[in-house]
């Protein structure tokens, strides 16, 4: 039995990460077994609920007492911290969007993880939505422009747009073919005005525009996408399922069994690296 820790369970992701183990039992072998943070009355429904008997205060009070590890943190720039320690001493991690705020901060953990030896997995959910499949569909002409548009907010307590805006960077990688983005070479144009916020930039051959619109507690635009072709404009929204967090556990479980990461560390890099030019950007704009 692999057994599994938790860190960041504050997060509803773990609900699902903990039903999808141990309610339903969609991957023989593989067990939700601890929760880091301490008792609190979060944790302690969590374990009810999970049938989870042990319950740590730190991530590296994981260490010995199970096998791998998920981190749900909702502030990306805590990732490190809690994921450095665990990947050096070997052991497998799936961190939950984003990977990091800081390509410094991604490039640290990336190296841990090589340096333990260790799969390292991070992904957005939208990489598996269904309508993804019809906007890389083939047999149209050349991509020459890509809108995504979603939720997201630029004064979020938890990193600004990083805790949502990874969202329409990943979704357009994997549309694009999950092109390499390095650190520092993206030229981007930023506006702010009121809750939206709107980025243009080049990756590869195509303009790419994001639009992030920060929600309200009644209102929140949902994530949609725009191929503009040469010969055809394929547009769809991007539905998240009630299961939408299926695909990042079979990943993460498919590279606890084989030992390896599922992508390189350049692609996992490439969407913080956008991020960071996005949002650099943005800083820049309301100086």
């Amino acid at each position: 039995m692999r057994r599994i820790g938790f860190i960041g369970t504050e997060n509803s992701h773990t609900d699902h990460f903990i039903r999808f183990l141990n309610a339903e039992g969609r991957h023989p072998g593989f067990r939700a077994e601890a929760l880091v943070g301490g008792r609190s009355t979060r944790n302690d429904a969590l374990a009810t609920a999970g049938g989870i008997d042990l319950v740590v205060d730190k991530p590296e009070d994981l260490l010995g007492h199970v096998d791998a590890a998920i981190i749900s943190t909702r502030d990306g720039a805590a990732h490190r911290a809690q994921a450095e320690p665990l990947l050096s001493a070997g052991m497998p991690v799936l961190v939950d969007k984003p990977l990091a705020t800081s390509v410094a901060d991604a490039q640290a953990v990336l190296a841990a993880a090589e340096a333990g030896g260790a799969p390292v997995v991070s992904c957005s959910a939208l990489r598996f939505v269904p309508e993804i499949a019809d906007l890389t569909a083939q047999g149209r002409g050349p991509l020459r422009q890509l809108t995504v548009v979603g939720p997201a907010d630029p004064d979020s307590e938890y990193s600004g747009l990083f805790f949502y805006g990874i969202h329409h960077v990943e979704a357009a990688l994997e549309i694009l073919g999950n092109p390499v983005v390095a650190p520092g070479t993206l030229d981007v144009d930023v506006s702010r005005h009121g809750d939206t916020v709107t980025a243009l930039t080049r990756i590869g051959d195509v303009d790419v525009v994001f639009t992030f619109l920060a929600p309200s507690e009644t209102q929140r635009t949902p994530f949609h996408a725009t191929a503009v072709h040469t010969d055809a404009v394929v547009a769809r929204e991007l539905t998240l399922g009630p299961d939408y967090n299926a695909p990042a556990l079979a990943r993460f479980v498919a590279a606890v069994e084989s030992g390896r990461s599922p992508v390189s560390g350049t692609e996992l890099l490439s969407p913080v690296a956008t991020l960071v030019a996005i949002t650099d950007a943005l800083r820049k704009d309301r100086v």
